[in-house]
């Protein structure tokens, strides 16, 4: 069940939340919000995959 909701919660964030990826995002220059998002996006990918 924890895994189903993770698994809604990545194709929710891949829909709505910018991929950093995709624009060569400099971590070092990233912002407080974009590397809070970037780590979102990695807690969430984590859990739906295991």
């Amino acid at each position: 069940m924890k895994r189903r909701v993770f698994r809604m919660l990545a194709k929710i964030n891949k829909a709505i939340l910018p991929s950093y990826s995709k624009k060569n995002l400099d971590l070092s220059k990233a912002s407080k919000l974009q590397l809070a998002i970037i780590g979102w996006r990695a807690y969430v990918t984590k859990n739906a995959l295991g």
